[in-house]
């Protein structure tokens, strides 16, 4: 069976105090508790840096061909932020600051067409983060340490679970991929290697769990996502 990347970690290593400083400059402002209550125990909460229309109030991920998608008020105070994520040479989708809070866990689940041979790919860069924090990538336990760059597959079940003292806080980047993407990754794994997950794993459980978190997202392009899923729940 040809084997899969379901992850990477790449070869940046950014300035952790400037991270935490940059964190520091927005702790106090609003953080949004995520969408999907039913997902997760305890707080897990979110700030926008990039979202439709520069709205810091939208948390989602989805977005649409129609989207402008744009800097919010909240990062022109984070030169930093801005610096890492002007970094990628790559069209931006959004950019997040997670925090899973002290004994806060994300359920197991998966996201939909987030791995990188659909195009578009999460990267993971943690600000501040811990030894008890357990982040499983279809059963393969991922230690991702402050300032370093992570493409994790959320494709396939994932869960988070921070037993630490301190909060886990990361910034999460969708990004779509393009010519200096696939220069970068291609140097760390086989092209080829890149492969959809297989249909067998694609549970009619699992459709109804995904399903369920568009119809919570309410962004346009879910209406179409939630049809092709429909589809394949019939076909399951």
């Amino acid at each position: 069976m040809q084997n899969r990347t379901k992850y990477l970690k790449l070869p940046f290593q950014f300035d952790t105090e400037k991270l935490v400083h940059d964190l520091s400059l927005i702790f106090d402002k609003k953080w949004v508790s995520h969408f999907n209550t039913t997902g997760y125990t305890g707080d897990w909460k979110v700030i926008s840096l990039y979202a439709v229309d520069g709205n810091e109030s939208n948390i989602f991920a989805l977005s649409n061909s129609n989207s402008i998608i744009s800097e919010t008020l909240i990062l022109k105070k984070c030169h930093y932020f801005k610096e890492v994520i002007d970094s990628f040479k790559l069209p931006i989708l959004t950019a997040r600051i997670l925090r899973l809070g002290v004994d806060a866990e994300i359920k197991p689940h998966r996201d939909h067409k987030l791995g990188y041979e659909d195009g578009n790919f999460r990267l993971h860069i943690p600000i501040i983060t811990n030894s008890d924090v357990q982040f499983l990538l279809d059963g393969t336990e991922l230690k991702m340490l402050a300032g370093e760059c992570w493409y994790t597959n959320v494709n396939y079940v994932h869960s988070v679970k921070n037993s630490g003292t301190v909060d886990r806080v990361h910034l999460v980047i969708d990004f779509e991929r393009n010519e200096w993407s696939d220069k970068l990754f291609f140097s760390l794994a086989p092209e080829e290697s890149f492969l959809p997950i297989p249909k067998e794993k694609d549970s009619p459980e699992t459709i109804k769990r995904i399903i369920e978190e568009l119809k919570r997202s309410n962004e346009p392009i879910a209406e179409q996502l939630i049809k092709e899923l429909l589809q394949k729940q019939q076909k399951a």
